[in-house]
């Protein structure tokens, strides 16, 4: 079943993820759910909190960039709880991020270009392996979902100020796209 995304401004993005455990209620089907609402938007990685629930669970496949990024190769994974380590000081590396709750968006964002991150598959058996390039990339994107950020937190101040009202419009609905979507909350201002 296609699940509405949450745009920016909906207050479940900035919450930090739950881990979960096996009793989990429909994790199988809510993970079948994701896969089908991620490819159905175009997207490479569909974090919980974008789909309205604040627990620590991602789905990834960046397969379709293996061409331009070979890493990208066979990524198809669900990541539960999982834990994301930087291995390197050296600078990180400047590319656009997009993202599936700020449609129409793209902007410059420092990551890093290896980690190693730590987490359990669908069937809750540990994993732990290191990432480089463009996937650690993605890993990093959506590992931040989980602890309420997302990506425009990570631009340069002056670069915030001339996205300022892109982001009000989405967090408004004022955006167009291809797939379900869910505004957050109407505000009343005092």
């Amino acid at each position: 079943m296609l699940l509405p995304i949450y745009l920016y401004g909906h207050p479940v993005l900035r919450e930090e993820a739950e881990d979960i455990d096996k009793d989990y209620p429909g994790l199988e089907k809510l993970i079948a759910d994701m896969w089908e609402t991620m490819y159905d938007a175009e997207g490479v990685g569909l974090a919980a909190p974008q789909i309205g629930r604040p627990i620590a669970l991602i789905v990834l496949d960046g397969s379709v960039l293996a061409e331009t990024f070979p890493e990208c190769k066979d990524s198809k994974m669900v990541l539960l709880n999982p834990y994301l380590e930087v291995l390197e000081d050296v600078e990180p590396v400047t590319r656009d991020e997009g993202c599936l709750s700020l449609p129409g968006m793209y902007e410059p964002v420092k990551r890093h270009e290896h980690v190693r991150l730590t987490w359990q598959d669908e069937n809750f058996v540990e994993h732990e392996k290191e990432f480089s390039g463009y996937l650690s990339r993605i890993m990093q994107h959506e590992y931040d979902h989980l602890l309420g950020t997302v990506y425009t937190d990570r631009v340069s101040p002056l670069r915030k100020q001339f996205i300022k009202s892109k982001l009000s419009n989405i967090a408004h609905g004022r955006v167009r796209c291809d797939y379900r979507v869910k505004v957050g909350p109407k505000t009343s201002k005092k």
